[in-house]
């Protein structure tokens, strides 16, 4: 076997071990994240009947609409008590929706610290790529309680486009009873405990108003908010990476997650390994022909 053949097949060898890595590389954390159960609700033991739970948790959960047209025309009031119509944060770009309550003492906070998280560490940019809509389903808080509390989250952010693409509503019953229902969120008044009794997640709205994902629970992967908000901006924003990547992950609406597509993956894996093989080999054939063609007693110039 001649050098160029143990060339051929050292490369061959070398790049099939690092497509083979990489979609192992890949799946590993997809994995682990399929293994956890979805949150549309809160979760129940198993083999306890729901007749045994508490009788607020049994109403609360997140329906997904998904592609359901959200009510635009409905009224609320921004964080400076400007009367809005929720259609004003839409047109342009893909909305990050999320229900929650500016004093909850607790998901809430997690929620809103979760998305800050997420977003902090990715390169799409808040009014520029997308906006961000917070509506609280209390209808006894005020603007003054959303600006306080977007003040915090702006502040905590650091980065720029959050106070022009980040919004925070109050509303009435009647517009929240409207929206919610519309966007699947179920929620109930806990007398005892005086809170509400609700379920976690956000939703990603295509920029003309139709839920395009749900992610569930407290904690929202960058990638998947990511891929979420790409998707629903339908090309508008994201890159041929993420288009790509995209092609690999598939959204699961039991989840709320992406999870990588296996055979996509190792199709693409084999590609990219055959068009490498392919280039090195073109090289490599056309270097010998140009030392073939010198042959051994072709004449070398020198200088005098």
């Amino acid at each position: 076997m001649g050098p160029f053949h143990r060339s051929v097949c050292s490369v061959i060898a070398v790049v099939g071990t690092i497509a083979f890595a990489a979609v192992l590389t890949i799946a590993d954390p997809v994995a682990a994240q399929m293994t956890g159960t979805p949150t549309p609700g809160y979760p129940q033991a198993p083999g306890v009947p729901s007749s045994s739970m508490p009788a607020p948790l049994r109403e609360i959960g997140f329906d997904q609409r998904l592609d359901n047209p959200l009510p635009l025309d409905t009224e609320f009031r921004d964080e400076q008590g400007r009367t809005v119509r929720l259609g004003e944060f839409f047109g342009v770009r893909p909305v990050v929706l999320a229900f929650v309550y500016y004093e909850c003492p607790m998901l809430c906070t997690q929620v809103l610290n979760s998305i800050t998280s997420s977003l902090g560490v990715m390169n799409l940019e808040s009014g520029k790529d997308f906006d961000l809509v917070m509506v609280s389903f209390d209808p006894r808080e005020t603007p003054a309680q959303a600006s306080d509390k977007k003040a915090e989250y702006v502040a905590r952010f650091k980065k720029s486009g959050a106070e022009t693409g980040w919004h925070f509503l109050t509303g009435d019953q009647a517009s929240i009873t409207r929206l919610t229902k519309a966007a699947g969120f179920r929620y109930v008044w806990d007398e005892p405990t005086k809170q509400f009794a609700h379920p976690t997640g956000v939703i990603v709205v295509t920029p003309d108003g139709r839920p395009a994902r749900y992610l569930f629970g407290i904690e929202y992967g960058p990638r998947d908010l990511r891929f979420a908000i790409v998707e629903a901006s339908e090309g508008r924003i994201g890159s041929l990476v993420d288009e790509l990547l995209l092609f690999c992950y598939h959204y699961n609406p039991e989840t709320g997650r992406y999870g990588l597509v296996i055979m996509r993956t190792v199709r693409i894996a084999g590609v990219a390994t055959v068009l490498l093989i392919g280039t090195f080999v073109t090289v490599m054939v056309r270097r010998e022909k140009r030392t073939a063609g010198r042959g051994p007693g072709a004449p070398t110039h020198s200088g005098s």
